[in-house]
């Protein structure tokens, strides 16, 4: 495609796992990206490595230039891993990391079935340390089972508090995200016979068009200054007025307070950045415009055990718009996808119609009625519940990702995020595993 350029200067040459660009592109993808682009103030940065806000395009992940199969850790890791000093374990649930004092000496797993009478619990001790990589939901969970935690929460179930660290499962942050439907859009093509068979030729023929895409190559990175001119700086204000007491669970801890009200100083002044992005939308080809994505929630939840049932499934609290000034940012980002639909000349061809919300939500009252109902509290992004942050912050690792409090324990995954990053998070966990893997050989004598 002529209006797709690349910078061959950010291609990495030593990853196993790839990023490439699909054979077909929806036709619609550059009238989205020509009305993203002409708006004020958008920028139009070479591409995703450029670290600007704007309207450009990225790659997906894939295995290789117009392939159809997607890159990723199997593929890149699993597959072609064969180290004698390596065991993969599947089917099996970490019930805790053995300690001895405040030295992390082993973890303990077992079958991951559901009757329990006759199960068998191993044991396998760390030399040197131990590793946590849960992700975002369980890397809390596996802590607080180990007695690492809030005393309180411990407590409450039952577990003996070995290191009280009340910042463990705090701090659960989620990009959000809404739908916008507008017609006409792509499943009007689909439900076209000549189309599909069309498609079904193509695909059968060499594995191109349609069906040989899967997800977006475009988008608008955007910035609240750029969303809401007119009222970023009265939203910033209000944030920079907040208590974060106010707007967290009852009973939170003084260092977790402190640790959000500093998250509310960072996040207000990101408010008022031209490059900090706070909105985004997917050019998919299909719709003139349709869901957007808020990048920065000022809400944070929680994930903690379940004091009943601590082995079970943790209880994952959202707490999408415990801060009311999300609503506010919200509805900025909807009533901005509004006017792009209404007034970029270079829609008028498609005459968009909105379905949804409908034309009749006005009000910032109808705005926040349909918001309760219709915003998804995940992205599939969960991050932040075992954040690298100073201790009197709500800290729970320090910056070598070491957990405060116990000897020979890091944690390596999303929940260490102190605030979760303006974009996909994928690209970010994959850089902090091998961060993590140079400090980890470096405290143990390698350092190549």
């Amino acid at each position: 495609m002529p209006y797709l350029q690349y910078d061959t200067s950010y291609w990495g040459n030593t990853s196993s796992v790839f990023t490439g660009w699909p054979y077909f592109q929806w036709p619609g993808t550059k009238y989205q990206y020509e009305a993203f682009s002409q708006l004020p103030g958008v920028e139009n940065p070479e591409d995703s490595g450029a670290g600007k806000s704007g309207v450009f395009w990225h790659p997906t992940y894939m295995d290789a230039e117009g392939s159809v199969n997607r890159s990723y850790a199997k593929t890149g890791h699993w597959d072609g891993l064969n180290r004698a000093n390596y065991d993969l374990i599947t089917w099996s649930h970490v019930t805790k990391i053995n300690l001895d004092g405040n030295k992390a000496t082993g973890v303990v797993f077992r079958p991951n079935v559901e009757d329990l009478s006759d199960v068998k619990f191993t044991t396998v001790k760390a030399r040197k340390e131990v590793i946590v990589s849960a992700g975002a939901i369980h890397s809390p969970q596996v802590l607080q089972l180990s007695g690492i935690g809030p005393k309180g929460l411990l407590e409450s179930a039952g577990i003996e508090t070995k290191v009280d660290l009340p910042g463990v499962g705090q701090n659960f942050v989620d990009h959000n995200f809404r739908n916008y439907t507008v017609r006409p859009n792509r499943r009007d093509d689909l439900n076209d016979p000549e189309f599909r068979a069309w498609a079904d030729e193509v695909w059968a023929a060499n594995r191109t068009g349609p069906w040989s895409r899967g997800l977006w190559n475009a988008a608008a990175w955007l910035p609240m200054p750029v969303i809401a001119p007119d009222t970023y700086e009265s939203i910033a204000r209000t944030v920079d007025a907040q208590r974060a007491e106010d707007y967290l669970p009852e009973g939170s801890h003084p260092t977790v307070i402190a640790g959000y009200q500093a998250r509310l100083a960072s996040l207000a002044k990101a408010i008022r950045s031209r490059n900090d992005i706070f909105y985004s939308h997917y050019f998919s080809g299909d719709e003139p415009v349709h869901y957007f994505t808020y990048e920065h929630p000022l809400s944070v939840g929680t994930v903690n055990i379940n004091a009943s049932s601590p082995e079970s499934e943790p209880i994952v609290d959202f707490r999408t718009y415990s801060n009311p000034a999300d609503f506010d940012i919200m509805i900025e980002m909807a009533r901005f996808h509004r006017r792009v639909n209404e007034e970029s000349p270079v829609l008028v061809p498609f005459d968009p119609v909105e379905v949804s919300p409908g034309r009749n939500v006005t009000s910032r009252e109808d705005w926040i009625a349909y918001l309760r109902t219709n915003t998804e509290p995940t992205a599939m992004h969960p991050s932040g519940t075992c954040a690298m942050m100073p201790l009197e912050l709500g800290g729970v690792v320090d910056e070598q990702l070491r957990v405060y409090g116990v000897e020979g324990l890091r944690v390596v995954d999303a929940s260490v995020m102190p605030v979760i990053i303006g974009a996909n998070i994928c690209g970010a966990v994959y850089a902090i595993a091998e961060k993590a893997a140079d400090l980890i050989k470096s405290a143990n004598g390698q350092h190549e």
